[in-house]
């Protein structure tokens, strides 16, 4: 049905958002609790060094170098720390563009503009040419509208209304405001000549050129065109929208827009570009530039969406079966064909292959209560509700689900599929340990202080989980202290854990005076006490 079809998308989204975050260097030093609420974001920056995030509180926070105050704060102070944008809290944003200066501009769910930032060329639509600190409606010719999509050039902005007309303002050194001259936009105006009576339902920007698609699957472009980019045949500047009559008969539903190259999808899932090539990033095989739509091979798959960003030569595509390509300037290499990336999300490309890496649009993720594959299991854990099994240890439950087990553990395929038990007694380990264990199956963590994690080691030797041995040994290694190492020491001896007794032993003969004055080391066993002492020695911890 539809609602599971739109129910599906949104897990899938809020899968490759949650990822997508965490690849953004920008965010590395939010700590996780706080990277869990973000539900929007945006990198930018001459170094993709500016960041803006919204929460699901919808609470819209800024960070970053803040210059020519395009954080919004009211101030030029850079900040490592996330500040508060208040005038946006609780906006809802829709849409969000940002220039090289840069200025930032959005679109709220109730269609009004703000923008703020750098304003040399009047970008920010107030009729003057002062940088904006903190976030101002855009109000002239706007008021009566809803805006639905913005999306900023270098120096000049576009938007995109309900009625399918699109306002243009700032710089218009090409033509790229389409006003049919070269001066420089202060406010919105309406760009009509042939796109008067015409509904427009995409836009996007290059450096100084601007993208317009039809609901009626025609393109036009209008602004500077020296590399071919607008896609008329020719290397000609237009001020005033043009009609890429090259593609006629195609239906365009999607264009994007990188430094000074286009890209366009149809309705068929190809994809056309033109423009600049110099890094490959039409992705034709070559690098000569086309002034003309040249339609791009990707091996027969569907393409469901194209990514690109005014201020790089990179280009991205979405198969329809959730496969991303990229080509063009990747990291400083030039390639140009599509090039299978492993990756979620077009959105990854940007940030791990853009110079700068910089997002391309808004980074989404939707507010439902979906939860991941991961999420609903951990969820589950532990909890009575569907569980067909339980283990009883120092007579306590833990309630668990018995396919999960089997597929998450050989001892438990074997075990369970041999006994239809619907309770299990374990004696052998503590309530403690038996539940960390259950708990990493349906987590892949573990949470438990070093002097516990020896008895889950024990559990892991005994069950042949290698991974869980390791995890076990990592906790213990970053919990040693001259209080405990001998007891951990004599845990990594008895449970052959060889590479925990070498860094428990390098640290007992390092902290040596301290160690030896312990209880653990009074009350330590005679054979093991006689292999440490003869180690020890022969480590030169007795030389005088």
């Amino acid at each position: 049905t539809e609602d599971q079809t739109s129910r599906f998308y949104s897990i899938d989204s809020c899968l490759s958002s949650m990822l997508d975050v965490g690849k953004w260097p920008v965010f590395a030093l939010l700590p996780p609790e706080e990277l869990r609420l973000i539900r929007q974001a945006c990198v930018f920056g001459s170094a993709a060094n500016e960041a803006l995030y919204v929460t699901v509180n919808d609470e819209v926070f800024a960070l970053g170098t803040n210059c020519s105050g395009c954080l919004g704060l009211g101030d030029l102070q850079s900040t490592i720390e996330p500040r508060r944008i208040d005038v946006l809290c609780g906006k809802k944003i829709v849409s969000l563009s940002y220039g090289t200066g840069p200025h930032v501009v959005i679109a709220t769910a109730d269609g009004e503009v703000y923008a703020w930032g750098h304003n040399g060329y009047s970008q920010l639509g107030n009729g003057t040419t002062n940088h904006g600190l903190t976030p101002a409606l855009v109000s002239t010719n706007l008021l009566s509208k809803r805006v639905t999509e913005v999306a900023c050039g270098s120096h000049h902005t576009i938007a995109l209304t309900t009625d399918g007309e699109v306002y243009a303002w700032g710089y218009n050194n090409s033509g790229q405001v389409g006003s049919g001259s070269t001066a420089n936009q202060p406010t919105p105006r309406r760009v009509s000549s042939c796109l008067q009576n015409k509904i427009v339902v995409n836009i996007a920007c290059g450096q100084l050129c601007s993208m317009a698609v039809l609901d009626n699957g025609e393109i036009y472009g209008w602004g500077y065109n020296c590399n071919g980019q607008l896609g008329l045949g020719n290397n000609g500047n237009q001020q005033t929208p043009c009609r890429i009559a090259a593609l006629q008969g195609v239906n365009i539903v999607q264009v994007a827009c990188g430094y000074a190259h286009t890209l366009a999808l149809t309705d068929e899932g190809f994809v056309y570009a033109w423009g600049a090539n110099s890094y490959g990033q039409l992705g034709t095989g070559n690098k000569s530039n086309q002034a003309l739509p040249t339609p791009i091979n990707t091996d027969k798959e569907r393409i469901v969406e194209v990514a690109a960003c005014h201020t790089s030569h990179t280009s991205a595509a979405k198969t329809q079966s959730g496969q991303v390509l990229m080509w063009g300037q990747c990291r400083g290499q030039a390639v140009a064909s599509p090039h299978l990336a492993h990756f979620s999300s077009t959105d990854d490309v940007f940030a791990c292959f853009a110079t700068p890496a910089v997002t391309w649009h808004l980074l989404s993720v939707d507010g439902d209560d979906y939860l991941t594959v991961a999420q609903s299991l951990k969820k589950e854990f532990d909890s009575p509700d569907i569980s067909d099994l339980k283990f009883l240890v120092d007579g306590k439950c833990i309630h668990v689900h018995k396919a999960l087990l089997k597929i998450r553990c050989e001892h438990f395929r074997t075990l369970l599929n041999e006994s239809d038990q619907d309770a299990i007694e374990i004696h052998q380990f503590s309530y403690l340990v038996y539940r960390a264990f259950l708990e990493y199956l349906y987590t892949d963590t573990i949470n438990l202080p070093p002097e516990d994690a020896i008895g889950l080691l024990d559990l892991a030797t005994f069950y042949r989980e290698t991974r869980l041995k390791r995890l076990c040994q990592e906790t213990i290694k970053r919990g040693i202290s001259e209080e405990n190492a001998i007891t951990l020491l004599s845990a990594a001896v008895k449970y052959e854990a060889r590479d925990l007794e070498e860094f428990c032993f390098k640290f007992c003969v390092n902290h040596l005076t301290a160690v030896t004055q312990t209880q653990a080391f009074a009350d330590m066993d005679h054979d093991l006490l006689k292999n440490f002492i003869s180690k020890a020695s022969r480590y030169g911890a007795f030389k005088n």
